[in-house]
C-alpha cells in the first residue's frame, strides 16, 4: 500500500515547484514502516514511493501476553534480523566511543540524508517553475562529498584500532597484481558478522563513493540523472548493510527514540483501543525524533571546527523533511480509516441483545475515536503547513553559494521558529487525548514554556484574524445568486476549512473552547458540498464571529501569563507569518 512519500509521476513536479521531464529517473523515497507484531524479516531496500514494509500491517496485531505499541515501534520498525539486533546492542553497549549515543545517530542520519537528498522535493529554497533538466546540481554534488566524508569520519571513531586495517587493505588493494588476490581481499571486506564488519564495509564503500564525487565535481555541469546516479549508487551501498540501513522513513530505535518523559508515556498506554493507540504512539514518536532532527541542526551550525555545515546541514534537513511529510500523509490519508475499521470490529464484537443497553457507551466511544481522528489529521495540516514556511521562506536552497557564517544563522534560525510548533503539537495531542502535559515534564529545553506561550500567542492572533476576514466575506457573499456559476466565488469557504484543519481546531482544544461541539457541527455542515445552504452558512459564520470573540479574550489571557511578562507581542512578525501560511510571498 502506498503511502507516498513522494515520487512524482513523470512530467509531474520534482522540488516544490519545479518539474521532472519525461524519462527523469525517479527519486528514491524511503519506505514507511507502520510495523505489527516483531518480526525477524529482514529490512528491504528503498523502494520507490513510501510503502509499508512486508511482514507489517498498517495497525498490527497485539500480542498475546499484552500491547504496548510504543515498545513494538522502538523494536520493530528497522526490520531487522532477531540475532542481528542482539549483536547490535551488545555492540553498543560495550562501545568506547566519546558521545556514542551522539554519534551513531548522526551516522545513521546522514546515511537516511543521503537517500532522502536523492529527491528535489526535500530540499529547501521557494518553489522554482524550472524543470529539472535545467538545473546544475553540481553545488549539490559537494555538499553529498561532505555528507560522506563526515560518514567516514563517524565510522573510523567507532572502529577505533579496526580502522588501521582498514588503511592497509586499501593499500593491500593498490598493490597486488592478481585478480584473484584482490577478489579475495575485496570478498574478506565484505563479510558482515558483526557491526564492525558493517562498519568496515560502509567505511570501505563511502571510501570508494567520495573518489566518485571528486571526479563529479571537476565536471562544469552535473545534470540530475548524474546526480541521481551517484546517490541511487550510494544507497545500495546503504541497503546493503545488516546493521546500519536507516532507510525507512518513521522508523525508530530503542537507542535514539525513547521518550524520556513519564508523563508521555503513561498516556500512550492509556489509550484504549488497538488502532488508537498505535496510532498516537507513533505520533507521539515521530514528533520526538523530529525534535531530536533540531537539536543535531543545531549542534551542527553551532560546530564551528568543522567546515562542512552545509554538506550535514542540507542531508538533515531533507530526512527532517521527508519524515516531516510521511507523517502529515500517513495521520491524514490513514488515521481515520484505521480508526473506523478498528471501531468497525469491536462493534461487530457486540452481541444483537447488548446493543440497546449499550448504546450509549459505544455512541461515547465512537465519538471519542471521531475526536483523535479530528486531532491527528488537524496535526497533520499544521505540521505540513509549518514544513512549507519554513523550507520555502527560511532557508536558502541547496545549489546557491551561501556564506558559511550566513548559513549556521539561518540554520539556527529556521530550528528556533520549527521548535515550539512540535513543542505546541505535543502539547496540543496530550490535551486532546484529556491530559494536560506540562513542558517542563515533557521537554528537556528550558525555555519551552516560553517558546510554546509565544508561539500559542502568535497562532491565536492569526487565526482570529483569519475568522474575522471569513466571517467579514460571508457576510457580504450574496450565496441567493445562480449556485453553479458562481462556485469559484466560494472557493474561500473551503480556504477557511483547510485552514481550521490546520490551525484552528487545535485553538478549540488548547483554549478549551465551551462550544466547540457547535462550532465543529457548524464547520462539518460546510465540508463536501458543491453548492452553499444560505441558513448553514449563516450559522457557521455565527459560530466564527463568537470564536473571534473568544480568541481575542484568550490572546490577553496568554499575554497575561507569567513566562511572556516584559514580552511584547510582534504584531508585524505575526503579520509576515500569516501571508506566508496564506501563501502569500512577504
Amino acid at each position: 500500500m502506498s503511502l507516498s512519500d513522494g515520487t512524482p509521476p513523470r512530467g509531474a513536479q520534482g522540488a516544490e515547484g519545479t518539474t521532472l521531464p519525461a524519462g527523469a529517473p525517479l527519486p528514491t523515497t524511503p519506505p514507511v514502516r507502520v510495523p505489527g507484531p516483531a518480526t525477524s524479516a529482514p529490512a528491504p531496500a528503498a523502494s520507490r514511493g513510501g510503502t509499508i514494509a512486508p511482514g507489517a500491517s498498517s495497525g498490527g496485531s497485539r500480542s498475546g501476553t499484552g500491547r504496548n505499541a510504543y515498545a513494538e515501534l522502538l523494536r520493530d520498525t528497522r526490520g531487522m534480523r532477531r540475532e542481528h539486533q542482539q549483536a547490535r546492542d551488545a555492540w553498543f553497549a560495550k562501545l568506547a566511543a566519546d558521545k556514542k549515543e551522539e554519534s551513531l545517530f548522526e551516522l545513521e542520519i546522514l546515511l537516511k540524508g543521503l537517500a532522502c537528498f536523492a529527491n528535489p522535493r526535500n530540499h529547501p529554497g521557494a518553489g522554482r517553475r524550472q524543470t529539472i533538466v535545467s538545473l546544475d546540481f553540481k553545488e549539490h554534488v559537494a555538499h553529498v562529498k561532505e555528507g560522506m566524508t563526515r560518514v567516514t569520519q563517524l565510522a573510523r571513531t567507532m572502529l577505533g584500532d579496526r580502522d588501521r586495517a582498514f588503511v592497509f587493505q586499501r593499500y593491500l588493494e593498490t598493490v597486488l597484481p592478481e585478480d584473484t588476490a584482490r577478489t579475495r581481499l575485496l570478498r574478506a571486506s565484505m563479510a558482515q558478522e558483526t557491526p564492525e564488519g558493517s562498519l568496515f564495509m560502509l567505511r570501505h564503500g563511502f571510501t570508494n563513493l567520495i573518489e566518485v564525487t571528486n571526479g563529479l565535481l571537476r565536471l562544469s555541469r552535473v545534470n540530475f540523472r548524474l546526480f541521481y546516479a551517484a546517490l541511487a549508487t550510494t544507497m545500495r551501498e546503504i541497503t546493503q548493510s545488516a546493521f546500519f540501513n536507516p532507510l525507512a522513513a518513521l522508523e525508530f530505535r530503542p537507542e535514539f527514540d525513547r521518550i524520556p518523559s513519564p508523563q508521555v508515556l503513561e498516556l500512550i498506554q492509556s489509550i484504549p483501543g488497538e488502532q488508537a493507540h498505535r496510532l498516537v504512539a507513533l505520533t507521539f514518536l515521530a514528533l520526538f525524533r523530529i525534535l531530536r532532527y533540531l537539536r543535531l541542526i543545531d549542534a551542527i551550525a553551532l560546530e564551528h571546527h568543522d567546515r562542512r555545515v552545509a554538506g550535514r546541514g542540507y542531508l538533515v534537513l531533507a530526512v527532517l523533511r521527508s519524515d516531516a511529510r510521511a507523517l502529515s500523509n500517513y495521520l491524514r490519508r490513514r488515521s481515520g480509516a484505521l480508526l473506523a475499521e478498528s471501531y468497525e470490529k469491536e462493534l461487530f464484537r457486540v452481541p444483537a441483545t447488548e446493543i440497546g443497553p449499550r448504546y450509549d457507551g459505544l455512541r461515547s466511544e465512537g465519538n471519542r475515536l471521531f475526536g483523535i481522528k479530528g486531532a491527528l489529521t488537524g496535526l497533520a495540516a499544521n505540521l505540513r503547513l509549518e514544513m512549507r514556511r519554513t523550507f520555502e521562506h527560511d532557508l536558502p536552497p541547496p545549489d546557491v553559494s551561501t556564506p558559511e557564517p550566513e548559513l549556521r544563522l539561518k540554520l539556527r534560525q529556521a530550528t528556533a521558529a520549527v521548535r515550539p510548533a512540535i513543542q505546541t503539537a505535543i502539547l496540543f495531542l496530550g490535551k486532546s487525548l484529556g491530559v494536560e502535559l506540562e513542558e517542563g515534564r515533557v521537554f528537556d529545553d528550558k525555555a519551552a514554556r516560553r517558546a510554546t506561550s509565544e508561539r500559542l500567542r502568535r497562532d491565536v492572533w492569526m487565526f482570529a484574524q483569519i475568522a474575522r476576514a471569513f466571517a467579514s466575506k460571508a457576510r457580504h457573499t450574496d450565496v441567493t445568486v445562480d449556485k453553479w456559476t458562481t462556485i469559484a466565488s466560494f472557493a474561500f469557504v473551503r480556504e477557511f476549512l483547510a485552514y481550521f484543519r490546520a490551525m484552528g481546531y487545535p485553538l478549540l482544544r488548547a483554549g478549551d473552547y465551551p462550544r466547540i461541539e457547535a462550532f465543529m457541527t457548524a464547520m462539518s455542515s460546510l465540508e463536501d458540498r458543491d453548492t452553499l445552504d444560505p441558513q448553514k452558512l449563516s450559522i457557521a459564520v455565527n459560530e466564527c464571529e463568537q470564536f473571534f470573540v473568544f480568541l481575542t479574550d484568550l490572546f490577553d489571557q496568554i499575554s497575561k501569563r507569567e513566562e511572556l511578562a516584559n514580552v511584547p507581542f510582534d504584531r508585524k512578525a505575526a503579520a509576515r507569518a500569516l501571508r506566508m501560511y496564506l501563501g502569500e510571498r512577504a
